[in-house]
Protein backbone atom coordinates (compact mmCIF):
# COMPACT_ATOMS: atom_id res chain seq x y z
CA UNK A 1 0.00 0.00 0.00
CA UNK A 2 2.97 2.36 0.56
CA UNK A 3 3.77 2.22 -3.15
CA UNK A 4 0.30 3.52 -4.02
CA UNK A 5 0.69 6.36 -1.55
CA UNK A 6 4.00 7.31 -3.18
CA UNK A 7 2.40 7.14 -6.63
CA UNK A 8 -0.50 9.32 -5.47
CA UNK A 9 1.82 11.90 -3.92
CA UNK A 10 3.91 11.95 -7.10
CA UNK A 11 0.82 12.46 -9.26
CA UNK A 12 -0.38 15.32 -7.08
CA UNK A 13 3.09 16.88 -7.08
CA UNK A 14 3.36 16.72 -10.87
CA UNK A 15 -0.09 18.24 -11.23
CA UNK A 16 0.79 21.02 -8.79
CA UNK A 17 3.99 21.86 -10.70
CA UNK A 18 2.09 21.93 -13.99
CA UNK A 19 -0.62 24.14 -12.47
CA UNK A 20 1.97 26.49 -10.98
CA UNK A 21 3.55 26.87 -14.42
CA UNK A 22 0.21 27.75 -15.97
CA UNK A 23 -0.52 30.33 -13.28
CA UNK A 24 2.67 32.34 -13.90
CA UNK A 25 1.75 35.69 -15.49
CA UNK A 26 2.89 36.13 -19.10
CA UNK A 27 4.69 39.36 -18.19
CA UNK A 28 6.98 37.50 -15.82
CA UNK A 29 8.03 35.11 -18.59
CA UNK A 30 8.97 37.95 -20.95
CA UNK A 31 11.71 39.36 -18.74
CA UNK A 32 15.24 39.06 -20.22
CA UNK A 33 16.65 37.37 -17.11
CA UNK A 34 13.91 34.73 -17.12
CA UNK A 35 14.47 34.06 -20.82
CA UNK A 36 18.22 33.63 -20.27
CA UNK A 37 17.69 31.30 -17.33
CA UNK A 38 15.11 29.28 -19.27
CA UNK A 39 17.60 28.87 -22.11
CA UNK A 40 20.47 27.82 -19.82
CA UNK A 41 18.61 25.59 -17.37
CA UNK A 42 18.25 22.52 -19.66
CA UNK A 43 21.97 22.64 -20.49
CA UNK A 44 22.91 22.82 -16.81
CA UNK A 45 20.58 19.96 -15.90
CA UNK A 46 21.90 17.77 -18.72
CA UNK A 47 25.50 18.51 -17.72
CA UNK A 48 24.74 17.62 -14.09
CA UNK A 49 23.02 14.39 -15.12
CA UNK A 50 25.94 13.46 -17.38
CA UNK A 51 28.47 14.13 -14.62
CA UNK A 52 26.45 12.16 -12.07
CA UNK A 53 26.02 9.17 -14.39
CA UNK A 54 29.68 9.25 -15.45
CA UNK A 55 31.56 9.86 -12.21
CA UNK A 56 29.30 8.37 -9.51
CA UNK A 57 28.56 4.85 -8.43
CA UNK A 58 26.05 5.11 -5.63
CA UNK A 59 27.66 7.39 -3.07
CA UNK A 60 31.25 6.99 -4.29
CA UNK A 61 33.23 8.89 -6.88
CA UNK A 62 34.65 6.67 -9.63
CA UNK A 63 36.92 7.14 -12.62
CA UNK A 64 36.41 4.28 -15.04
CA UNK A 65 35.68 3.54 -18.70
CA UNK A 66 32.71 5.91 -18.74
CA UNK A 67 35.07 8.85 -18.15
CA UNK A 68 37.17 7.78 -21.14
CA UNK A 69 34.03 7.63 -23.28
CA UNK A 70 32.99 11.08 -22.12
CA UNK A 71 36.45 12.43 -22.94
CA UNK A 72 36.24 10.90 -26.42
CA UNK A 73 32.84 12.51 -26.94
CA UNK A 74 34.21 15.87 -25.79
CA UNK A 75 37.10 15.63 -28.26
CA UNK A 76 34.72 14.71 -31.07
CA UNK A 77 32.51 17.68 -30.17
CA UNK A 78 35.49 20.03 -30.17
CA UNK A 79 36.35 18.76 -33.65
CA UNK A 80 32.73 19.55 -34.66
CA UNK A 81 31.92 15.95 -35.55
CA UNK A 82 28.33 15.01 -36.40
CA UNK A 83 26.20 13.83 -33.47
CA UNK A 84 26.17 10.16 -34.52
CA UNK A 85 29.95 10.18 -34.78
CA UNK A 86 30.19 11.70 -31.29
CA UNK A 87 28.00 8.94 -29.88
CA UNK A 88 29.89 6.26 -31.82
CA UNK A 89 33.24 7.55 -30.53
CA UNK A 90 31.99 7.51 -26.94
CA UNK A 91 30.59 4.00 -27.30
CA UNK A 92 33.70 2.59 -28.96
CA UNK A 93 36.12 4.14 -26.47
CA UNK A 94 34.01 3.05 -23.50
CA UNK A 95 33.70 -0.49 -24.85
CA UNK A 96 37.40 -0.63 -25.64
CA UNK A 97 38.35 0.58 -22.17
CA UNK A 98 36.04 -1.95 -20.55
CA UNK A 99 37.43 -4.73 -22.74
CA UNK A 100 40.92 -3.81 -21.54
CA UNK A 101 39.75 -4.02 -17.93
CA UNK A 102 39.23 -0.36 -17.04
CA UNK A 103 35.87 -0.87 -15.42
Amino acid sequence: MNVWIAIGVTVLGCYAVKLAGLLVPAGALERPLVKRLAALLPVALLAALTAQQTFADGQTLVLDARAAGLAAAAVALMLRAPFLLVVAAAVLVTAGARAMGAG
